[in-house]
């Protein structure tokens, strides 16, 4: 009896003097070897240290082995123009002889002379252009990047490539300026871009707003008038199972998926009435003079329309070694688009 006052004592003074509240049934478990444990633990001074219940972040973070690349936009140009080595990194200038030939008939006497045939030659000039980049990798960059499993040079040197190449893209859409260097898209000698036609839409477009607004029959009366005018343009060396490319942005490519009231598409019409055509996208050809299309015929008698020129398609210099870092120059030149034959290719703008 007076060990159990004795626990109801101490248990009050757990409660006023510790703040410790254990139930009813707790006052018969307070054995001495409990008392004991808990005047160690009313005994222990404040943390000193900050309150914490868990561990370093990055003792539980994860690092996916798998590199997640970020992705450009394709290059386009040499897959719609095809693309062809001219010269090398020690050539300035190109020239391309043209050859026409010229005559004309008169009426037979055995002893008139007149008539004559005779030939006429241009000397059409383009200038290339070289530019290069420089790939740097520092020992102790290489080293943090390791950390991460990243093989920081060999990174590098993919995006030197891949920057040379883009620019040489652009370079075959659109030249360089203040050289004798011009592109797909804007070389002098093409012809004036015509207009579409009016759609009962009542705006040219293919596609506004994010919506095809314009019918198949619509969308494939606009590429005919493509075809006529080249037809035009070539004298009629242009006929519908001559080879061509259909080239426009991604954008306008949706709308030849329009069918009209025969559930046909226009892509299937095109392809039926011009049997080999083939389709091409391009970003570039969403200008900032509305949306562009081409009609273009790879080859006439034998002669290819143009192509897109490089000197240098990839030069790597040395690979210099500094105090405690690499570097490489890589270099590339281009002469732009080369178009020989302008009148194959028609264009459209404001689709």
């Amino acid at each position: 009896m007076n060990n159990q006052l004795q626990s109801v004592s101490e248990f009050n003074q757990l409660s006023s003097i510790y703040g410790i509240h254990l139930g009813m049934d707790a006052k018969t478990v307070l054995t001495d070897s409990v008392k004991r444990q808990l005047a160690m633990d009313a005994a222990q001074p404040a943390l000193v240290t900050v309150s914490n219940s868990g561990i370093p972040y990055y003792l539980s973070n994860y690092i996916d082995p798998k590199l997640i690349e970020v992705l450009l936009t394709p290059n386009k140009a040499a897959v719609i123009l095809g693309e062809a080595k001219k010269g090398d990194w020690t050539t300035n200038t190109a020239t391309f002889p043209i050859i026409e030939r010229t005559g004309e008939v008169s009426s037979y006497g055995d002893y008139s002379n007149n008539g004559s045939t005779g030939a006429n030659a241009n000397f059409p000039v383009r200038q290339s252009y070289h530019y290069q980049t420089v790939s740097q990798w520092g020992e102790r960059q290489l080293e943090m990047y390791g950390l991460a499993k990243i093989d920081y040079a060999s990174q590098v040197n993919i995006a030197s490539a891949v920057v040379l190449d883009k620019f040489q893209n652009d370079s075959y859409f659109y030249g360089i300026a203040g050289l004798q260097n011009y592109g797909l898209l804007n070389d002098a000698s093409l012809s004036a871009a015509i207009a579409p036609g009016t759609k009962l839409a009542h705006s040219p477009y293919w596609i506004y707003g994010g919506v095809v607004t314009a019918t198949a029959n619509e969308i494939y009366a606009d590429i005919q008038s493509l075809f006529i005018e080249l037809v035009n343009q070539s004298g009629g060396l242009i006929e519908m199972d001559t080879k061509m490319v259909l080239a426009m942005s991604p954008a306008s490519s949706v709308a030849l998926t329009t069918t009209n009231i025969y559930n046909v598409n226009v892509y299937d019409l095109l392809k039926k009435n011009f049997p080999n055509i083939r389709f091409e996208t391009a970003t570039q050809y969403a200008t900032t003079g509305g949306q562009l299309v081409q009609l273009i015929a790879e080859s006439l008698d034998g002669q290819k329309t143009g192509y897109c020129g490089f000197t240098e398609k990839m030069r790597a210099h040395p690979i210099i070694r500094g105090l405690s870092y690499f570097e490489q120059k890589k270099s590339q030149g281009t002469w732009g688009a080369l178009i020989f034959q302008p009148f194959a290719i028609a264009s459209m703008v404001g689709v």
